[in-house]
């Protein structure tokens, strides 16, 4: 039902096919599961094919190791006419461990933007409206803001570099 799933959990197992020549889960890998996950929101969202636009402020703050439990969690936080920005966490534990709960860890975040299609090769279409309601939501929907903001000023700085170079 379009407009009404806000949130969204997808789960992986880190494998060893994951991982990097240090031994840890590598960016590639975790910006693929970002960009799945944001893809399944967006669409439970807008009942829309939907495309990749934009990924902004990505932070890996903490390795994901080879069998970790990784939780790739969405949350809407900014709609536009056809855009929908989406905040993300990936966090990571050990499913081994099992002393009452288990440790999680935030290992990246970021922000994600999908545009809702009316063809798989068409235009832009609207999306269900979000309105933040709680002070959290709130927050939340300025900083989306704020990432939208900072992602232009980088476009024009690279656009400037790209022409003048």
């Amino acid at each position: 039902m379009k407009g009404q799933q806000r949130e969204l959990n997808l789960r992986f197992l880190a494998q060893p096919t994951d991982v990097n020549y240090g031994g840890k889960v590598h960016g590639g890998m975790v910006m693929k599961w970002i960009d799945q996950a944001g893809y399944a929101a967006a669409v439970g969202w807008s009942g829309k094919y939907s495309v990749t636009v934009a990924v902004g402020g990505i932070r890996f703050v903490a390795p994901i190791r080879i069998s970790d439990l990784v939780t790739v969690h969405t949350k809407l936080i900014h709609t536009g006419t056809s855009s929908m920005h989406f905040a993300v966490d990936v966090k990571a534990r050990d499913p081994g461990l099992d002393d009452g709960e288990p440790e999680e860890r935030l290992c990246t975040h970021c922000v994600i933007v999908f545009v809702a299609m009316d063809t798989v090769e068409g235009k832009p279409t609207p999306v269900p409206p979000w309105t933040p309601v709680t002070d959290d939501d709130k927050r939340l929907a300025e900083y989306a803001l704020k990432i939208m903001e900072l992602s232009k000023g980088i476009e024009a700085t690279v656009e400037r570099y790209v022409h003048e170079g």
